[in-house]
């Protein structure tokens, strides 16, 4: 069966191309020019560098070549190979050590990989001299969360004393900005370079831009170059992007607010266990009573019974017994009340049990 209702931000359920083009032919001027200065790209980087308060801003087509630009760039300037990032930095977890293999970097994970980076951590980094510190927000793989802010605006402060570049991960900064209720120029003056990702809470097809300074843009844009990464037509991930700031952004705090609603229900029940309690964000984990095998196959009985279907992955847990799962609100969970919620992990810790 075709998923009917989701929990899962990625879910098929809104992304299928004919629905997504014809969403955004309302925003687009019959007369659109696909490059050039009047094309979506070129609107797009300046419409970024505007709402995060940089020079200027660069597409990218992954967040991960955004990033090892940006720390590249930093390690050349400061004649320096190490950078600090949490020990679950997306750069450490998911992309295969692309800072290492192919500029040649080392990470230096910093603090506990179950809490968020502290300043006695980052004041204890046995690596010196650092080129850059590496600042996740939210911390994805720990339930998303986050640095208070005068946390934050210390921790920043204290590296860039010692001589290191500041650089957000800022992938999902449009949920963070939720939990801070700060303008993003506010959040972003505190880095030197910013990654913000067009496809995850903005709900595009793809892509990332990079903002800072324009010197720092012109060496990034000479380096995506070098990687493969000028797209020529990269209008559509553009529209995409534009079309998320347009009608999704503003949302988020109504999305952050229904995280915290599931979130409380789920813990209310008693079933299986939600964190952090309450989401900083829109983004929190569900922690399970089953194995990981036992859990994917009740969610595929789901999926193949119902249409219901409650994550895209799993998460395994030190414990075999138990596993969790990410939930991100987006429209797809929008359309879930907090006790449907609730109702479909009852039944998937039943099916797996």
């Amino acid at each position: 069966m075709a998923v009917q209702r989701s929990l899962f931000l990625h879910s098929d359920l809104r992304r299928q191309p004919y629905e997504m083009l014809r969403s955004m032919l309302d925003q687009v001027a019959p007369n659109t020019p696909p490059n050039g200065p009047d094309g979506p790209v070129a609107t797009l980087e300046r419409r970024m560098a505007s709402l995060l308060g940089t020079d200027d801003a660069l597409l990218f087509p992954s967040g991960t070549m955004a990033q090892q630009v940006a720390l590249r760039i930093h390690a050349d300037r400061r004649h320096r190979r190490a950078f600090a990032a949490h020990p679950q930095s997306h750069l450490e977890v998911w992309e295969h050590r692309g800072y290492s293999v192919v500029h040649g970097l080392r990470c230096h994970p910093v603090g506990d990989r179950h809490r968020l980076m502290t300043l006695a951590d980052l004041s204890a980094a046995a690596e010196e001299p650092l080129a850059a510190v590496v600042w996740e927000l939210p911390q994805r793989d720990i339930g998303g969360l986050l640095p208070e802010w005068d946390d934050l605006r210390a921790q920043t402060a204290a590296m860039r004393d010692r001589g290191a570049a500041i650089h957000l991960d800022g992938a999902r900064l449009w949920e963070a900005q939720t939990y801070y209720a700060r303008p993003f120029a506010e959040i972003t003056a505190l880095f030197d370079t910013v990654y913000v990702s067009l496809y995850k809470g903005l709900q595009g097809t793809g892509g990332a831009v990079l903002a800072a300074d324009a010197a720092t843009v012109a060496e990034a844009r000479v380096w995506r170059r070098r990687l493969g990464g000028d797209v020529y037509d990269a209008w559509p991930m553009a529209l995409a992007a534009l079309h998320g700031l347009d009608t999704v952004l503003p949302r988020l705090s109504a999305h952050r607010d229904h995280a915290v609603a599931i979130a409380a229900a789920v813990n209310a029940d008693g079933v299986a266990r939600a964190f952090p309690d309450p989401p900083q964000t829109p983004l929190f984990h569900v922690h399970l009573p089953v194995g990981p095998e036992a859990a994917m196959r009740a969610a595929h009985d789901m999926l193949t019974g119902t249409g219901v279907e409650l994550f895209g992955r799993i998460r395994s847990a030190p414990d075999p017994d138990r596993c969790s799962f990410e939930v991100s609100v987006g429209e797809n969970a929008m359309a879930i009340t907090a006790d449907e919620a609730v109702a479909f992990i009852r039944e998937l810790v039943g099916r797996a049990t």
